[in-house]
């Protein structure tokens, strides 16, 4: 009986260290076993994740986001469990994961605060939108700032910066912030 009751113990510390960890992670990729790749209409993570769930031979998933990888924001399915490796390139999971994205700190993952926008202009391309963040920060005026990935409103990212604080929508494509 002591036997079963450890190895419960020891079970159940396992499921509940692991949580953790079981979900999808921005600025990751898995690559390889890689058995079907598909563009991603509309470009949002949750898509690909969704496709996972759907298909039994799915045990991982990668995203990447337009023009990183591809033209075209590209959901790659796996037969097996890969290896997490940091770029910001992509998201990625295991099946049965939810996608969460960061909702801490001073930048807004994939969302897109509409309206207020002063003055708007193309930027070098910086995964985590803080080249658009300092050029509000710069600017007195400036209270709030969204920064659209390359490929969702055109070829080239875009900086969008705000004179007032809009209601924040989630949109894969953009990450903001507020910063007066």
């Amino acid at each position: 009986m002591n036997r079963r009751l450890a190895t419960l113990v020891i079970c159940l510390m396992a499921l509940v260290s692991g949580g953790g960890a079981a979900h999808a992670q921005v600025g990751f990729d898995r690559p390889g076993a890689d058995y079907a790749s598909a563009p991603v209409r509309g470009g949002d993570p949750a898509t690909c994740a969704a496709r996972c769930e759907r298909d039994n031979r799915c045990r991982a998933w990668s995203f990447s986001y337009p023009r990183t990888i591809a033209r075209d924001a590209m959901c790659r399915l796996k037969n097996k469990v890969t290896a997490a490796k940091q770029d910001n390139c992509c998201v990625s999971g295991v099946r049965g994961a939810a996608l969460i994205e960061p909702k801490t700190g001073p930048r807004e993952i994939s969302i897109d605060r509409y309206g207020g926008d002063y003055r708007s202009f193309d930027i070098a391309a910086d995964p985590t939108g803080t080249s658009c963040a300092k050029a509000c920060q710069a600017d007195g005026k400036c209270r709030a700032f969204t920064y659209i990935r390359p490929g969702y409103a055109g070829a080239s990212a875009r900086c969008n910066l705000k004179d007032r604080i809009t209601r924040p929508r989630r949109k894969p494509c953009c990450i903001s912030g507020v910063v007066r």
